[in-house]
């Protein structure tokens, strides 16, 4: 199972980047978002003492490979709170790191265009901003504030081969919407697509 953790400051880009790679995927692709992880489960603050959400994200993430799923993992994650965990999560599971590297300047330009659908200001995220903010683990690769999404997308898919990859089945193997039509490990679908069995069921979410 392969891990992709895409990190970034707010308005860099990262969650619609990670959205997309596990829409092209498909099934068998968890997505965690560390906002919803931490501000809508937790309700945690970021600052808060002996925070929980480094230490959920990463037993989410480790779990959901346990079980058969790839994982996208995404959000600022600074290094300061987040590199224990994150650290701890890639020496056990591999996998590949990314960091969107955009500018104070063009985060903001980027979130002019959002401002009305979420609850900050620029003054929050000039507080938030942390320049390069890399976790210093093997492989980390910093993707520039030049790459358009779809470059962005089509990077994090080759370089941590979910590209080439396929679920064995619509969703993972234990499903009993899928028992009895696993696709071979070779695939005979390509990743983001529908297989048969996956369309012929009805009322299935």
């Amino acid at each position: 199972m392969t891990l992709v953790v895409l990190r970034g400051n707010s308005g860099s880009g990262k969650t619609t980047a990670a959205r997309e790679v596990r829409r092209r995927f498909g099934r068998g692709c968890a997505l965690i978002e560390q906002d919803y992880v931490r501000r809508i489960i937790l309700r945690e603050h970021n600052e808060a003492p002996d925070a929980v959400a480094p230490t959920l994200i990463a037993t989410m993430a480790g779990e959901s490979l346990r079980h058969g799923y790839h994982v996208v993992l995404e959000g600022i994650l600074d290094a300061g709170t987040y590199r224990p965990a994150l650290t701890e999560l890639i020496a056990a599971h591999g996998g590949r790191t990314f960091y969107l590297d955009v500018s104070f300047e063009e985060t903001v330009r980027r979130h002019a265009g959002r401002a009305a659908t979420v609850g900050f200001t620029e003054r929050d995220m000039r507080a938030w901003y942390r320049p390069l903010d890399l976790l210093d683990v093997p492989g980390e690769q910093v993707i520039p504030e030049t790459s358009a999404l779809e470059d962005t997308v089509a990077t994090i898919l080759h370089a941590s081969g979910l590209s080439g990859a396929a679920p064995r089945s619509p969703c993972p193997t234990r499903c009993p919407h899928c028992a009895g039509t696993l696709v071979p490990p070779s695939g005979e679908f390509q990743p983001g697509s529908a297989p048969p069995a996956e369309r012929s069921v009805k009322g299935e979410r």
